[in-house]
């Protein structure tokens, strides 16, 4: 029976079996919280941030990550304020279909889903490559290796995620731990032991008409630079994918959000200054796999204390690999429980784990895995796929901030436990960066090739959306529920 309408969408009526067969349980403190925010992006100080120097140089690099630190600050406190006002499992996708309706909510989720989907299969082909050079060194492994580390990898953390949230959340942490102290041992070495050298952060050659001193790329650079500096914080939105599972989320999310943007901030920075200026410099780091284990090796050596800090940079591979599950398994089932997917996807197992939507997740990614290595262009299609993802997260970012201020403007009497202190002004800011970054993608030719494959992504989605879902959402989903809610009340106060 179809209870109303919003727009195009049509809502079905549920029992309460429904939900209680879709229900998550709360295990989640902000310190928990702050371990997944900032465990889902350290790994962003590990590897990617460097191409940016190959484009920027120091100058124009460090010029892009203020930039972009600048539109996440902007919005982590706004999406703070949305998670105390909206907490439900949707996250991104419940906010802006409260604010923009829900196609446009759609359209957030699914982008959403390229981002959580596409980043874990990525990072896995890392840890593969990583755990081969660490067991066969510069000799070539057996092919058969990497879909054993690949394979290995997917099922120990869906295993886990499968398990509960809360030995979910407090594995985390351990392996945040570990990734935080790798980072901080590895700055500590650099600054007493004397390898740091400013003169490294300028040694690029720069091209006609520019200094290496300034920015050896022009200004452009710092255009071009702006998708790589996003890899220092891509993936901290994904804190209010827990809010259902926080014991206070009002008073822990904001509070996560804000302390783990917080420690973002500070390694970004120390990454960016103190393994550029170390080795061979901005020039040998601008063409680097492997920046840290690079860096690493040139302050401390190949002996025993950097092999094992070397083996132990793993866990920042880990940490975000293991966090990103858990985000594309929350985002299948907030989007599968209101019926935008099939319902299927959302049941819960006794652990109140998503399960089908972690194993589902974990199948497209490992395929994702095998595409890239059967087509022999690692590097290439990797880059695509890792593209796909920023392309996807700017324009959420650009989606979420523009529902923060219209839901400030529409709906003033929401219930805001907690406000943001930079409020439509620094929405407006974040929201102008994130245009700017998105069309930053354009840039970079190796990035070019995102706008098609997301495309592609949305049309399909946009398809099924079209010819089915709409007409079939759930209308007691909590992320549709309390929407329609606001709607019924604008229309009694238009009558």
């Amino acid at each position: 029976m179809t209870k109303r309408k919003d727009g195009l969408a049509q809502y079905e009526n549920v029992g309460d079996d429904y939900l209680h067969r879709r229900k998550l349980k709360k295990s989640a403190g902000w310190i928990l919280l702050w371990s997944m925010g900032v465990g889902a992006v350290i790994s962003g100080n590990y590897f990617g941030w460097n191409m940016g120097l190959k484009h920027a140089g120091f100058w124009g690099m460090a010029a892009a990550t203020i930039l972009m630190a600048v539109m996440y600050v902007c919005m982590v406190f706004s999406i703070a304020e949305l998670s105390a006002a909206l907490p439900h499992a949707g996250g991104f996708y419940s906010f802006v279909r409260n604010a923009l309706g829900p196609t446009a909510g759609f359209i957030c989720g699914m982008t959403d889903t390229i981002e959580y989907i596409l980043s874990p299969a990525v990072i896995v082909i890392g840890i593969g490559g990583y755990l081969n050079t660490l067991i066969y060194g510069n000799a070539p492994a057996p092919h058969w290796t990497s879909f054993l580390w690949w394979t290995l990898s997917y099922g120990i953390f869906v295993y886990i995620n499968l398990r509960s949230v809360e030995l979910t959340l407090k594995i985390g942490l351990v392996i945040t731990g570990v990734a935080v102290s790798v980072l901080l041992l590895f700055f500590g070495a650099t600054l007493f032991t004397g390898a740091f050298d400013t003169q490294l952060l300028f040694n690029i050659e720069p091209t006609a008409g520019h200094t290496a001193n300034g920015l050896p790329f022009g200004s452009v650079g710092i255009f071009t630079a702006l998708p790589f500096a996003i890899w220092f914080f891509l993936a901290i939105e994904q804190l209010p994918l827990a809010a259902e599972e926080t014991h206070d989320v009002v008073r822990d999310m904001p509070k996560a959000l804000i302390w783990s943007i917080m420690t973002l901030l500070v390694l970004s920075v120390l990454t960016l200054i103190l393994n550029t200026g170390i080795g061979g410099g901005a020039a040998t780091y601008a063409e680097s796999k492997a920046p840290l284990a690079d860096g690493v090796v040139a302050v401390l050596g190949t002996g025993l204390f950097g092999r094992l800090l070397i083996t132990a940079a793993l866990a920042g591979l880990i940490a975000s690999f293991h966090a990103i599950i858990y985000a594309y398994g929350r985002v299948l089932f907030s989007l599968s429980r209101a019926g935008y997917f099939p319902r299927w996807i959302s049941i819960v197992n006794q652990h109140h784990a998503p399960q089908t939507a972690l194993i589902i997740g974990a199948v497209v990614g490992l395929g994702c895995a095998f595409v890239i290595d059967a087509l022999g262009e690692e590097n290439k299609v990797g880059a695509a796929l890792l593209s796909m993802a920023v392309f996807g997260a700017v324009i959420s970012y650009a989606l979420v901030l523009i529902s923060f201020i219209r839901l400030r403007l529409v709906r003033p009497e929401m219930e805001r436990p907690y406000r943001s202190p930079l409020g439509i002004p620094g929405a407006v800011v974040g929201l102008l960066l994130a245009v700017v970054s998105m069309v930053a993608c354009f840039g970079e030719p190796s990035y070019r090739s995102a706008v098609v494959g997301t495309a592609i992504f949305l049309f399909l989605g946009l398809a099924y959306y079209f010819l089915y879902s709409r007409s079939r959402l759930v209308a007691q989903a909590p992320e549709e529920e309390v929407a329609l809610i606001a709607l019924a009340e604008k229309e009694l106060e238009h009558e």
